[in-house]
């Protein structure tokens, strides 16, 4: 049963240690470079994704209140 979970585990390897190759190898080995630039990317992606959150949430509060009965320009009921 064990050797199966290993298998399984290397068939649907985790990303991370290509990832943590990729980082490695485009520092040159350093592994606090790779690290500090790891966390730099990370962050600048999780900043794109608040970003795009708050851009989708504008959107969604500007077409509810435009859809709203009896908003301006439009015949209430």
């Amino acid at each position: 049963m064990l050797t199966q979970a290993a298998a399984a585990r290397e068939d649907h390897a985790c990303p991370v240690e290509a990832i943590s190759a990729a980082y490695l190898g485009f520092a040159g080995g350093d592994a606090g470079i790779a690290l500090r630039c790891a966390i730099a990317d990370a962050l600048s992606d999780l900043m794109e994704a608040e970003r795009r959150t708050r851009e989708r949430s504008r959107l969604i509060s500007r077409g509810y209140i435009r859809a709203l009965p009896g908003a301006v320009g439009e015949p209430a009921s």
